[in-house]
């Protein structure tokens, strides 16, 4: 596929037919991303106001060819949202887009533009009495657009599902510059293909979204949080199905930890207070959310005291306040940064079914410790409640990633080769991106594939949209 740039003649014929302040310079925060893997490219920045400067803009790029990336809140962490080769694209960053258009707290929906930044949307909603459940380390900076266009999970997932989950509809454009109102409230609408779904999780490849309508829940009365040490990842299983026989629907979260990601913590940020004298080798975060009347500290001393009873916990901690709840929960959320501090081999965002985690985990170390001398550090943690596992692998002791720069590739492959022999997935809730691109075409299905390709040629027949995302560029 060729591509012009984005050049100043483009940037003049687009300032002729826009608003003043719709392009803008661009800045050195478009071209980068998290983990710092890709350096993009910028040829014209524009911050539309509006679906209609968003259409005009996919529009005159689809008749000159200029290649597009969409842009919310530059969080995500497989490169979907920079594009390092090719000729310069055209930018658009919906941060403009940033109202929170209506809250209809009796239907439990919320109208927001893509733009708004997650944390906005989560307190619109509590100044209703109401709760947008999505919830993730980034949700101060990323945008609820993005968050659609990733199908962003979280820690919420096992209750309340993800962004897919909890988007009613959408208003979108799609690259030949028409305007999708696609903006329901309605929790049923069978009126042919899903268009919705097919948007969200498509990572800005076929369309840019717009605004969503969004599904908010009551706000839990009561929250409660415990912390309990578990033998081994196959009675934390075990235990997460006593919790949802105990407790039912009740349980929002469930965690699993494991003791190298505590150990970061004490080394990197020993300011988290840890709970146990000693690190326990496996624990498990629980979070529950109650009606008014329940108790979450007595359901949950109730579920320590079966839990001992069956072997299935060793010690545990129940938050008694508010304050101890948080304290809890920043261990689980300061995790991500103490591994940033550390500086990964290879990080792998990955699901199986969850009965065969214990399975996993026990061959992925075995996998690891083939490769080199066994003394790679692994930290495996992350959301067992629907089987979404950060399966980590660090530098031995004293040494650092950049001295394991050659084994990157192959224990990518070996971990993802052994996620695919167990029926799982290497991408569980980040996307593709440009990172996992290779992944997709040598694990994904053949006929999906085709599919995605024949939906891609339908829908985006010029390949402007996010090119090199999700699907290779083709000649």
């Amino acid at each position: 596929m060729t591509y012009a740039p984005a050049d100043p003649a483009f940037a003049t014929h687009l300032s002729s037919l826009l608003p003043e302040g719709v392009l803008c310079p661009s800045e050195p925060r478009y071209q980068e991303e998290p983990r710092g893997r890709y350096t993009g490219q910028v040829g014209v920045l524009a911050k539309p106001g509006s679906a209609q400067e968003v259409a005009l803009l996919l529009r005159e790029a689809n008749a000159a060819r200029v290649a597009v990336v969409p842009y919310g809140g530059g969080t995500g962490l497989v490169g979907g949202q920079v594009l390092p080769e090719g000729p310069p694209p055209l930018l658009i960053s919906l941060e403009r887009m940033n109202k929170i258009r209506e809250v209809y707290p009796q239907e439990n929906v919320l109208v927001a533009e893509a733009g708004a930044i997650l944390a906005d949307v989560q307190q619109a909603a509590q100044a209703q009495d109401r709760l947008f459940p999505l919830s993730l380390a980034s949700e101060g900076s990323a945008r609820i657009g993005g968050n659609l266009a990733t199908n962003a999970g979280g820690v919420n997932v096992l209750r309340y599902g993800n962004a897919r989950d909890l988007c009613l509809g959408l208003e979108a454009v799609l690259p030949s510059g028409e305007i999708w109102n696609g903006l329901t409230r309605l929790r049923k609408d069978n009126t042919g293909y899903d268009l919705r779904n097919l948007l969200v999780g498509a990572e800005g490849t076929l369309g840019i979204i717009t605004a969503a309508a969004l599904k908010l829940s009551p706000i839990p009365a009561q929250q409660g949080t415990a912390l309990f040490v578990v033998p081994d990842p196959e009675a934390a299983i075990s235990l997460l199905a006593l919790a949802r026989s105990q407790l039912g629907e009740v349980v929002s979260a469930f965690e699993l930890i494991h003791r190298q990601g505590l150990k970061f913590l004490a080394e990197h940020l020993p300011q988290i207070r840890q709970p146990f004298s000693e690190t326990p080798e496996w624990s498990v975060l629980i979070d529950l959310g109650m009606a008014q009347g329940q108790s979450p500290v007595t359901a949950l001393t109730d579920l320590f005291e079966a839990a001992l009873e069956a072997d299935l916990a060793q010690d545990g901690v129940i938050a008694q306040s508010e304050a101890q709840r948080q304290a809890l929960w920043s261990l689980r959320e300061q995790i991500p940064e103490a591994n940033r501090l550390v500086g990964s081999v290879s990080s792998h965002d990955i699901s199986v079914p969850i009965s065969t985690i214990p399975e996993f985990i026990q061959r992925g170390g075995k996998v690891i410790a083939a490769l080199g001398d066994g003394t790679m550090r692994i930290n495996c943690f992350g959301h067992l409640g629907d089987g979404n596992l950060h399966y980590n692998v660090f530098p031995a002791a004293g040494r650092t990633s950049r001295d394991y720069e050659d084994m990157r590739g192959a224990v990518k492959s070996a971990v993802h080769d052994l996620v695919q022999q167990m029926g799982g997935s290497f991408s569980a809730e980040h996307g593709v991106g440009r990172m996992k691109v290779a992944d997709l075409q040598r694990y994904g299905d053949p006929v999906k594939l085709a599919t995605m390709r024949a939906i891609k040629q339908a829908l985006d027949p010029i390949g402007i949209m996010n090119p090199g995302a999700v699907l290779p560029v083709l000649g």
